[in-house]
């Protein structure tokens, strides 16, 4: 039994070659059951004029009349028929009685069937006469009188008609050939354009792979994001529809049509170029690269993979405060060591009076910072973040003041918001007074400035550091996701923090804004936010 061909070419030319050749076949039929029924109209047509021809000659009524006692209507017949290429001419009286035949011994004989015209009409069919199988017309031999008295009978065999078919069909078996011959080409042509299209992979091929890519694409716990050359989206799994936010996006949407204007969508988009992109949205920190996708040496799109590292960004920047706590919290210890040695030593001497003095000296400095922020800050949860802060800036060598304008009378506040932007333009101020070199020589080595109020309603966050400052013309880029002119420290992503703020101030309906003098300041208004149960 012979196998169906498994490659997508032979596939295809037998499928085209088969429509063709049974699209021809019902053709050939329709047009030569359609021929023979015009061969055989015009068939008849001619026989009739033929007989009608001969009914008319005026020698044929009279001598058929008078039982032609002459013998000239064989030879009239047999010349007319020779004349007119028919089969047979037939001269019958009345009686049925031939008076001529291509067959001299029928001459006289009388015909089987009944004379049918002597009813003056003519009448045409097919008959299996005495010279075979022929288109047969009769028509009625009228006298003076115009009475039928006898008829003309003429036929054509079907072989002068099969003939006639057969020179009409030569011309359309000439154009089924040659359309079965372009269908080939045509054929041949396709297949090749298919497989350079399909990159000679054969359908079984394709299933494979399109179940391999539904299956990798929808399993895998990062976001991919695929593009034809001119930015359409063709590839969207479902986790890159969650971190995107493209949860009503449709295949062969343009990216620019889909994605908001920003960062992400210059990322997507590949007008912004490089690897590890991060870009901030309301939910998500997520790192993206695109790469170019080539198949046989032809660039066909591209490929967005997206990762979210919103939590693991979360843990680094708690592991880093941890340490960055610990840190200080060693330093104390060596500190307050060092203390309790000299207090030691000193009751050892017995200078009784002398410890005394000191100790109070050691409580009222650990002290005074902390009443001072407490004295102003009415938030216990903003107090410990600034305290958490200054013990972190004194390892590092930097000093926390919070100015002396500062009031915040509010203590049920909405502190997410709060603890978010301030915990962040503190740390971006630290590292940035901490890293510049130029103040190696201070004592301490740099400040910052802190001022929290809530006056006329509103909520105002003013850090001031100071580091080296700020370029003019990078104001309005510091806010941007991924900007930094620090490098990356201990795995955690720089040009985050001040992103952030920045989303959580304008989502609040505040506005935070960037200058720099000596040192970089930001200045942050946001509306007061009681926590849902208050309100």
């Amino acid at each position: 039994m012979p196998r169906f061909p498994r490659t997508l070419a032979a596939r295809i030319l037998v499928a085209i070659l088969g429509i063709i050749v049974v699209t021809m076949g019902v053709g050939a039929v329709l047009v030569s059951w359609d021929a023979e029924k015009r061969a055989d109209l015009e068939t008849l047509t001619e026989a009739t004029s033929i007989a009608q021809t001969v009914a008319d000659v005026p020698d044929v009524p009279a001598d058929l009349a008078t039982g032609d006692p002459t013998a000239r209507l064989p030879a009239l017949a047999e010349r007319l028929r020779r004349n007119f290429g028919a089969a047979y001419v037939v001269i019958i009286d009345a009686r049925g009685k031939r008076y001529s035949h291509p067959n001299p011994a029928l001459i006289g004989k009388y015909v089987e069937e009944p004379v049918v015209a002597l009813d003056g009409q003519i009448h045409q069919g097919v008959d299996n006469g005495s010279l075979g199988r022929s288109a047969n017309v009769k028509v009625p031999v009228l006298d003076a009188a115009g009475t039928p008295i006898g008829e003309v009978s003429v036929g054509i065999l079907e072989t002068q008609i099969g003939q006639r078919l057969s020179a009409q069909m030569a011309p359309v078996l000439l154009y089924l050939l040659f359309a079965l011959g372009l269908g080939v080409v045509a054929s041949l042509v396709l297949t090749r354009t298919l497989k350079r299209v399909t990159f000679g992979l054969e359908p079984a091929e394709i299933v494979a792979l399109v179940q391999e890519r539904e299956a990798m694409l929808h399993g895998v716990r990062e976001g991919v994001v695929a593009m034809d050359a001119g930015n359409r989206i063709n590839v969207l799994n479902e986790e890159a529809r969650r971190l995107l936010g493209l949860t009503a996006v449709t295949l062969g949407d343009a990216v620019d049509d889909v994605i908001p204007a920003g960062r992400l969508r210059e990322i997507v988009s590949g007008r912004l170029p490089g690897q590890d992109l991060v870009a901030v949205t309301d939910e998500h920190l997520l790192v993206l690269n695109r790469m170019p996708v080539r198949v046989a040496d032809r660039e066909v799109g591209w490929v967005v993979t997206i990762r979210d590292r919103t939590e693991l960004e979360g843990l680094l920047r708690q592991l880093d405060s941890v340490s960055g706590l610990t840190t200080a919290l060693r330093a104390q210890e060596h500190e307050f060591a060092n203390r309790l040695h000299v207090m030691s030593v000193l009751i050892e001497l017995g200078e009784f009076e002398e410890a005394t003095r000191y100790s109070s000296r050691i409580q009222s400095e650990t002290v005074l910072a902390g009443e001072e922020i407490r004295a102003r800050i009415a938030s216990p949860v903003v107090t410990a973040l600034l305290l958490a802060k200054m013990t972190v800036a004194a390892e590092r060598d930097v000093a926390i003041h919070l100015d002396p304008r500062s009031r915040l009378e509010l203590v049920d506040l909405d502190h997410l918001p709060i603890v978010s932007v301030l915990g962040n333009l503190v740390d971006n101020a630290l590292d940035a007074v901490a890293d510049d070199s130029a103040t190696v020589g201070r004592r301490p080595r740099g400040q910052v400035t802190v001022l929290v109020s809530d006056a006329s309603g509103a909520l105002r966050i003013t850090v001031t550091d100071s580091g080296p400052g700020i370029e003019a013309t990078r104001l309005e880029e510091v806010f941007v996701d991924g900007y930094s002119t620090k490098e990356s420290r201990d795995g955690m992503r720089r040009g985050i923090g001040l992103a952030l703020a920045h989303r959580l101030v304008t989502r609040a309906g505040g506005t935070i804004t960037a200058h720099s003098d000596e040192g970089a300041c930001f200045e942050v208004t946001m509306p007061i936010r009681l926590p849902a149960e208050v309100r």
